[in-house]
């Protein structure tokens, strides 16, 4: 993965300044998921193993899906910089 622009890093906490309902959806819903399948596995004494392979794969999506999600925003962001369809060509 490359490293961010020297010239403008991208917080986390930017995008869900700018999109706060479907930052939140999609970082922090599938950790809450991941969480509860564990605490249910603990509780009813089900086997860890579905649990934790649930779990990671959770993860694994809020992290992707996140990744996305910021990557969308700022598309839209030089999209309004530099408006849509531009090739750098003037």
């Amino acid at each position: 993965m490359f490293p961010p622009s020297p010239r403008r890093s991208f917080p986390l906490v930017e995008l869900f300044r700018a999109m706060p309902v479907q930052s939140l959806l999609l970082t922090f819903s599938p950790v809450a998921l991941a969480v509860g399948q564990l605490l249910n596995s603990y509780v009813n004494g089900v086997s860890p193993l579905v649990s934790v392979g649930f779990a990671v794969g959770m993860l694994l999506f809020a992290v992707v899906a996140t990744g996305h999600h910021a990557a969308e925003y700022r598309l839209q962001q030089l999209e309004r910089e530099f408006g849509p369809g531009c090739d750098g060509r003037q």
